[in-house]
């Protein structure tokens, strides 16, 4: 391939990259394989992981929801499946309609005027409302929690490193919340996670008053939101999410669903596609691309963005997600995640030797902090088939010898009494 594109290597071929982009990557030290020691190399991999056959806490953005059977049924078919980009509306009835009612659901969520018909997941939905709150405000400042989940700060970082947008950080106080009394000032927006890292719900009432004409970015849990007031209700100006839990499976870590809803005013702002309902010239009901404020389709100097698609498929999973399970579902799903969660939580307090890091209300994640070391607790959950977070995430907010713990709808009394007698010290 390179001999045919007239180059002597990778690096020939990446040459146009700027040194200090490069800079920020190191080598991987792969060698060339054929297709055939990479099929072996993949097999064993796969055949090592043990994750399937486990019990999962895992929590911190992805999360081990049940997905009714007509989700996968709905995006199986082939004229989904295979569909791709609705440039022509009058093959594309299908997949506009699906993205329109998909925004309607999204804006119920959130509480929100106007949503786009997705993002490639939760961090690049946070990270485009950071660019677009700088670009109504133009101050290069943005605020953000200290307590926002690591992989989504990562992607803020590189986003803002490149737009040359400052990121000053909010620090939290000891029940986990945000420390709001400490936002700084000519900032062009606030991000906030509720619930955040420590699965600890925010207070955002009365939060955007303090903000001024700073733009309130709340990252939100979209299950959550089956029990929890909308962000768009508490003041939110830009509301993102992670839509995994919404019919997804966890994946190993993909693929993922961004969930992007604002207000109105900001519609030429918003990042993505916007598909719209209309009437055709015999007054039927029609689907079309509404708005693409990308550089494809405007000026390059006003595009908002240059993301140049949706997840469309995984957006579709979640639109019959949540047109299943309804208003109500939506709800005792919730319901179900709080109470499980309390559950366990209690019975780690009556452990000896172990207590919960923050006293603040959570969702569904708590974190634990036992007096032995957290990763000997951690294996030996692992060893009687438990999947537990690696406690360096935790680690890089601050929080040491600590344990992030989710239960969801899917989790047993049983698992989750199994699972206090291995903290515990049971074998």
């Amino acid at each position: 391939m390179l001999d045919a594109v007239g180059r002597r290597d990778v690096e020939e071929l990446f040459s146009d990259i700027p040194s200090e982009v490069l800079a920020r990557f190191e080598p991987t030290g792969l060698e060339p394989k054929s297709e055939l020691e990479v099929q072996d190399a993949v097999r064993r991999a796969a055949d090592s992981n043990r994750a399937m056959d486990m019990v999962s806490l895992l929590g911190g953005g992805i999360y081990d929801h049940y997905s009714p059977s007509i989700v996968g049924h709905i995006v199986g078919r082939s004229e989904f499946y295979t569909a791709y980009t609705p440039y022509q509306p009058e093959i594309s009835q299908g997949t506009l309609t699906a993205m329109f009612e998909f925004q309607t659901l999204v804006c119920e969520l959130t509480g929100m005027q106007i949503s786009n018909a997705s993002m490639y997941d939760g961090a690049t939905a946070l990270a485009e409302a950071a660019l677009m709150a700088d670009r109504l405000r133009k101050r290069r400042r943005v605020a953000v929690a200290a307590n926002l989940l690591p992989q989504f700060r990562r992607v803020l970082q590189t986003y803002a490193w490149a737009a040359g947008i400052e990121l000053v950080e909010v620090p939290y106080d000891a029940s986990g919340r945000g420390a709001w009394d400490q936002i700084p000032g000519n900032v062009s927006g606030l991000i906030v996670q509720s619930p955040n890292a420590f699965g600890v719900i925010e207070s955002l009432d009365g939060l955007k008053a303090q903000l001024g004409d700073a733009l309130l970015i709340v990252a939100t849990y979209p299950i959550a939101l089956g029990l929890l007031e909308s962000p768009g209700a508490l003041g939110a100006d830009v509301v993102v999410g992670e839509g995994q839990c919404l019919g997804l499976p966890m994946g190993f870590g993909g693929p993922l669903l961004g969930l992007f809803a604002t207000k109105m005013e900001y519609l030429r702002q918003l990042p993505g596609r916007v598909a719209g309902r209309t009437v055709d010239a015999d007054g039927k009901t029609g689907y079309t691309m509404a708005a693409q404020t990308r550089e494809q389709h405007i000026r390059r100097e006003r595009a908002t963005s240059n993301i140049c698609t949706n997840s469309a498929l995984c957006a579709l999973a979640a639109t019959v997600y949540l047109a299943s399970v309804g208003a109500a579902g939506l709800r005792h799903v919730a319901e179900l995640n709080l109470a499980k969660a309390h559950y366990l939580a209690e019975g780690v307090r009556r452990i000896k030797g172990f207590r919960l890091a923050f006293d603040a209300p959570f969702f569904n994640e708590f974190i634990v902090r036992p007096t032995e070391p957290a990763r000997v607790v951690r294996a030996r959950l692992e060893d009687a088939g438990f999947l537990v977070e690696d406690p360096a995430e935790l680690e890089a907010l601050g929080v040491e010898n600590a344990l992030r713990v989710a239960v969801t709808e899917r989790r047993s009394r049983g698992e989750l009494d199994r699972a206090l007698a291995v903290m515990g010290g049971a074998k």
